[in-house]
This record gives structure tokens, sequence and C-alpha cells, in this order.
């Protein structure tokens, strides 16, 4: 099946991601996935939630919001939505899932993830920009002596598969995600653990047969994922 942007089924839309896009947060990432682009910036706060007061241990949380005219019509700033929410709670567990808290010592690390211009995939670019953007911020902060190891000890990359019109696709862009007939949104490890599954029939029940086909294609593409993350990150070596 011709698919909108001639990418064949299983093929992820051009991304590019540059290191270090902004000069005064600890690290920092812009992702572009299509016409989808995601700033990722990472901040340290000395301190952490009350839960974690006094135990040692660190935090890593995200927010997310996407920009008034990221979309074909304006959206508000500002406006609290149960969606931004519930992506950055996801940006934050998945980030966490790669995370040795410990190290960080009571302290936070706030990874801002602004929606620039949304094209579908938003919520997985965040995720894969939001992981270099935090490798970045601890990098560096290695080199100046606030950490004394690298936290990460695992990479973390997500994407989306679907069934549009009856075919299985990889990365939907907007319009294939607005006439899915089932979506997933998957994040994994490089370890080949899985960190969270989202899937969800639009129309008719799904099969575990495809849902077992769906991740595969899945990882197929996040472990392309990995390698453009490698070779983004090489950079600091």
């Amino acid at each position: 099946m011709p698919r909108i942007d001639n990418r064949t089924e299983n093929e992820l839309r051009p991304v590019r991601i540059i290191l270090g896009y902004q000069s005064f947060a600890e690290g920092s990432a812009l992702i572009e996935l299509g016409k989808t682009r995601v700033l990722c910036s990472v901040s340290l706060e000395e301190r952490v939630p009350i839960f974690l007061k006094g135990s040692g241990q660190g935090w890593v949380t995200a927010e997310y919001a996407m920009l008034p005219r990221s979309t074909v019509t304006r959206t508000p700033r500002n406006r609290a939505e149960g969606r931004s929410q519930e992506i950055q709670r996801l940006i934050g567990r998945s980030l966490r899932a790669a995370t040795n808290l410990v190290i960080l010592e009571e302290k936070t690390f706030v990874v801002d993830c602004d929606v620039l211009q949304a094209d579908g995939g938003t919520r997985t670019a965040a995720i894969t920009g939001g992981y270099v953007a935090l490798y970045h911020a601890f990098h560096n902060l290695r080199k100046q002596g606030v950490l004394p190891f690298m936290p990460l000890n695992k990479m973390i990359a997500a994407t989306s598969v679907g069934i549009v019109n009856g075919n299985m696709l990889l990365d939907l862009c907007y319009e294939e995600d607005y006439q899915a007939e089932v979506d997933f949104n998957v994040v994994m490890t490089d370890k080949n653990e899985f960190v969270e599954i989202q899937g969800t029939a639009e129309g008719k029940p799904f099969s575990k047969e495809t849902a077992d086909a769906l991740l595969s294609l899945a990882q197929q593409g996040i472990d392309k994922l990995f390698k453009i993350q490698k070779e983004t990150l090489r950079a600091l070596s």
C-alpha cells in the first residue's frame, strides 16, 4: 500500500537529532521525525519530591507541551490537558527506567519536551529525544564533577505502529494515526525489554498474533532509533 509520504510499511520517517540545541540547559536535543519536531531540554534542581526527602535517591521527571501553532489550528497556550499530563508521566516513567536514581543523590532532573511542530508521534519523539538530552546533561555534569558516574544504564527509545486499511505500518504520521484501526505506542530499552506498551483497537478487537506482529515491527524501528541516538552521542566521546 503506498503511504502518504511514499515510505515502505516498515520505514521510519527521516530522523535527525541535534545535540546541544540550547546553550543554557544542562543538556538538550532537538529531534526531527518527519515533520514532527520536539525540543527536549534538561534542568537540574537541588531538591526531590517530598516522598523522596531523606532517601538519598534522586528523581527524573518530565513536562510536555505543544506550542500554539505546532498544529494546523492554534492550540491555546498553557492549557491544562489530561492528554499532556498523561504524556509527561509516560516520558518520565520511560526515562526513569534507564536511570540509576541513587547516583543522583537527591537531585531532580526535569526534562522539558516542547512540541514545535506536530505531525504524529510527538510522545514517542519526546521519549527518544529526551533520552539524548538526559544523556547530554549527565555527561556534562560528570565532566564538572557533579555526578560521580554515568547514571544511565540502558538506552531508551520509542515509536508508534498501527494498522491502517488492513496494513501494518511503522511510525505513523498524523493522517495515518487518524485513520488507524489499531494504534500502538511502544517504549523499549536496548536490552530488548519493554518499558511500556500502549495499544488500542479503534474499531474491532485485535488478536494476540496481531499484537505480536506489531510489537516485532516496533522493535525493528526502535533498533534503528538506537543507532541514530548512538551516532548523535558519539560527538561527546
